[in-house]
């Protein structure tokens, strides 16, 4: 899936965002950064540098907006999908378990640097991922990769992925509301747990924690609720 993390533009990125771009190794192309904390590090940033220069021939128009609304490409671990936009870094973060995958193609790298690109330049016009807006923004995200792949050959698997993701766009309520979302974050934040070799132990210990908080935010809902009446 991929997907958007909004926070208000007074934001700072976080400490650990910070602490882990210092520790990348990145290069700039065209004023654009790419980095990454994968790995195999080259093999990462080779990967986004080749999308970026497919960009650049076939669909010159998407790349010039890819550099203007984006400030980073990151490969990073994203716990709910294959990559998002993240705001308070006006980047893309691209999970190096896709990046780093013989399955995955440049085509769809690239595809998927539009779309978070798309992200970009809708929050940069004050159009925020809010539950109401968020099935339609995906929507106009689908359809900005849909016409950089028209510009392709040979990626009739990247069409039929992105004709896919724009039927879910379809249904307004249910895949990309909140609860949809922090279940997907739950499941993706174990996989990307195990992936980084923690114990089970410690996954079970820190999901018990962020149920007891649910439960906490939950009950206190309610009782602000009695209290009103």
């Amino acid at each position: 899936m991929l997907a958007t993390i909004s926070r208000g533009s007074s934001v700072k990125p976080p400490l650990v965002d910070r602490i882990q771009l210092w520790l990348s190794k990145g290069r700039m192309i065209d004023g654009l950064w790419i980095g990454t904390l994968s790995d195999d590090p080259e093999l990462a940033l080779q990967r986004v540098e080749a999308a970026l220069r497919l960009i650049e021939r076939s669909a010159p128009l998407h790349y010039q907006r890819v550099k203007k609304s984006l400030s980073r490409i990151w490969v990073q671990l994203v716990p709910h999908g294959a990559g998002c936009y993240q705001h308070s870094l006006n980047a893309c973060l691209l999970d190096p378990r896709v990046v780093a995958s013989e399955t995955t193609t440049i085509e769809w790298i690239a595809s998927a640097i539009v779309h978070e690109a798309t992200h970009a330049r809708l929050e940069n016009w004050g159009i925020h991922y809010d539950e109401a807006a968020r099935s339609r923004i995906e929507r106009i995200c689908a359809r900005r990769e849909l016409d950089f792949a028209r510009h392709l050959t040979d990626v009739d698997a990247l069409h039929e992925e992105i004709a896919q993701r724009l039927d879910l766009c379809r249904d307004e309520g249910t895949y990309y509301s909140d609860e949809n979302m922090r279940l997907t974050m739950e499941q993706g934040s174990v996989e990307a747990l195990r992936h980084l070799g923690t114990p089970e132990w410690a996954i079970g210990l820190v999901f018990r924690v962020i149920g007891l908080r649910h439960a906490f935010h939950r009950f206190t809902r309610r009782l602000a609720g009695v209290l009103a009446r």
